[in-house]
């Protein structure tokens, strides 16, 4: 799992293991309970929040399917409906139709091109004035639902699941929720790079509102996806810990009589969106350990 990296500032103690120290007049502490249950980590990600196309994260290409000359043409931006007049050819009309399956039967100047569904012009390849010919690409085309596309160093590849939840941070510091809908499963190397360890993996994340990120399109965004995690752990507050001399780390637990205790643990997942930290060693479930007085 991915932890992140907390800054902590621990009290160094003497001593070893989970030995008992004298009891003291210190005031009562402030403590919380040991507690047991599930814990999840966080992936911290720079995305990009735009416009949804193939499953792959690709655009639609939009295939001319008229002969002649380019007389009108859309602009990189533009929103197209089902039914629009999308370009034309030698004054004539190519309109737009909505369908996952193209016309089986011959095409002729005038007939129309093909998304899925109504969407927005990503890139115009056809030029004004240039020619028109069959089965050439004209222009690129997104769907009009937003999303953030991010990607995955190949080692987290693991941890991110589809259905996992996120918190997308837009501009202005406002915050949106979603969830993890695809994976790629080819890593992909920068070309102007081309080491092995730069190599990442697509990923995209829908939201749960897009209206709520309407406008941004191209937005550079934050993202934190909340992962499944470790079950029926045991852990404790990240501010229960104090740093045991010569290395390793403790929690001060506090017996009956208000006595004391330095019991040595191990770290395990650190739940950054709780502020809590797996561990193990000589603890149980709903022991008090001290931590900070607030």
């Amino acid at each position: 799992m991915t932890r992140k990296p907390w800054v902590l500032a621990l009290l160094v103690v003497t001593g070893c293991g989970a030995q008992a120290s004298p009891a003291t007049q210190a005031p009562a502490a402030s403590t919380v309970e040991v507690e047991r249950g599930d814990l999840s980590a966080t992936v911290a990600l720079n995305g990009t929040l735009t416009y949804r196309a193939r499953s792959d994260g690709s655009p639609y290409a939009l295939t001319n399917y008229a002969r002649g000359i380019y007389t009108k043409l859309p602009r990189e931006g533009d929103k197209v409906r089902c039914g629009d007049v999308l370009y034309r050819v030698d004054g004539e009309p190519v309109r737009l139709r909505c369908g996952a399956v193209p016309p089986y039967r011959a095409l002729r100047r005038g007939d129309a091109v093909f998304l899925p569904r109504a969407g927005w012009i990503s890139k115009v390849t056809g030029e004004l004035g240039g020619p028109a010919r069959p089965g050439e690409p004209v222009a690129q085309a997104t769907s009009a639902t937003l999303e953030v596309q991010v990607d995955l160093e190949a080692s987290q590849q693991g941890e991110v699941s589809v259905g996992d939840r996120a918190r997308i941070t837009l501009p202005g510091n406002r915050s949106v929720t979603g969830k993890v809908q695809r994976l790629g499963t080819v890593a992909q190397t920068p070309e102007q790079d081309g080491a092995v360890g730069s190599a990442t993996i697509p990923a995209a994340i829908a939201l749960d509102d897009p209206a709520q990120a309407r406008g941004l399109d191209h937005a550079p965004v934050r993202v934190e996806v909340t992962t499944k995690g470790v079950e029926n752990a045991l852990s404790v507050p990240v501010t229960a810990l104090v740093g045991k001399a010569g290395g390793g780390f403790a929690v001060e637990v506090v017996r009956d009589g208000e006595r004391r205790e330095l019991v040595a643990v191990q770290l395990g997942l650190f739940d950054t969106g709780n502020g809590r930290v797996e561990v193990t060693g000589a603890l149980d479930a709903g022991a008090r350990v001290v931590v900070p007085s607030s």
